[in-house]
């Protein structure tokens, strides 16, 4: 089974996606999944190599509409629920 890669992505890089990133990390290990979490800016995201990608509602469709890959957008990077709701089954489907 491959290893997927997961991006959270913010406007620089460094803060909120680091959050994001946290949050997810906490859901692939609670869910038995194992995959390599990554944070970008929103600059690097649409270049940078991911299998799906996590972001802001307001960076979301810049986003999308350079990438064909899955592009998960989460009001609130801290509200784990939100982020395991959004993103979990769309992790599970990538690793069919």
């Amino acid at each position: 089974m491959k290893k997927l890669k997961i991006l959270a992505v913010c406007g620089f890089g460094v803060g909120s996606s680091m959050i994001l990133k946290m949050k997810i990390d906490e859901i692939l290990k609670e869910n038995g999944i194992s995959a390599n979490v990554f944070t970008a800016d929103v600059g690097s995201a649409t270049s940078t190599p991911a299998d799906i990608i996590f972001t802001s509602k307001e960076l979301e469709s810049g986003i999308k509409e350079k990438v064909d890959i899955p592009v998960i957008a989460i009001k609130n990077f801290i509200n784990k629920k939100e982020v395991e709701e959004k993103g979990l089954e769309a992790i599970k489907e990538l690793m069919k």
